[in-house]
């Protein structure tokens, strides 16, 4: 099995950047994401992307810097609450939506990572998001057709890997970073720690190193998305 490791996320990530490219992003608000490899893709200064993502992270971090650097063309995701640039954007009309519910989102990644084109689902069956869908009646339910999302490139972030690319997630990073490494024709993944080989428990790795192609060791942030504290008690 061949080393994947490259030494940062520019490295990583060469050859595979082009205008109009899909790139599938793992992570949940800030949570897990692949902010390395997004502020390379920024750096890269590639443009008119789709990006598919839970959301968009926050202003001025996370996606929400190729955001604001106005390479993003059109962003399919569940959630754009907390980034008011890309509510700005999206309501004057510089940039595409595609609202898709967060569990038809997650499965919409598994499926194309499986090889499976579509399938169909009752979430969202009379709702703006069947707008346009084939309809189908399964036992007297109507369910609506969703198709599998397959990425030029999948972005995600781990806690452990090892060189062949053997990936492990942490708790709540173990959200979309399993289906989107799947989704991607090539998959970059960026860890907190490499570890030695045969480190890893065969039987605790999320993602199997078939699934990733490359991988560097990154330093992160880790913001906090929503600070909440309570008033100090009166002594």
């Amino acid at each position: 099995m061949a080393n994947k490791v490259f030494a940062n996320a520019a490295e990583a990530l060469e050859g595979l950047l082009f205008d109009g490219m899909t790139i599938v992003a793992g992570g949940f608000g800030l949570c897990g994401i692949p902010e390395n490899c997004i502020a390379a893709i920024r750096d890269s200064g590639v443009k008119d992307l789709t990006i598919v993502s839970n959301n968009a992270g926050v202003d001025g971090f996370g996606l929400g810097l190729l955001l604001e650097s106005r390479q993003v063309r059109k962003m399919i995701s569940s959630y754009v609450g907390e980034n008011r640039e890309f509510e700005r954007q999206y309501l004057a009309g510089e940039l595409e939506l595609e609202f898709c519910p967060q569990g038809t989102l997650a499965e919409r990644m598994r499926a194309g990572g499986a090889g499976i084109p579509g399938f169909y689902t009752k979430t969202g069956v009379g709702t703006v998001v069947a707008e346009g869908k084939e309809h189908k009646e399964f036992d007297g339910e109507t369910y609506i057709l969703e198709r599998g999302i397959r990425a030029d490139l999948a972005i995600v972030k781990a806690w452990k890997g090892d060189r062949f690319g053997n990936l492990v997630y942490r708790k709540t990073a173990r959200n979309f970073n399993p289906m989107a490494a799947t989704a991607g024709r090539v998959t970059v993944a960026e860890v907190e720690e490499l570890v030695p080989d045969g480190a890893l428990d065969p039987d605790c790795i999320h993602t199997p190193s078939v699934f990733v192609d490359r991988l560097f060791r990154g330093s992160f942030e880790k913001r906090i998305e929503q600070r909440t504290v309570r008033a100090r008690p009166a002594a």
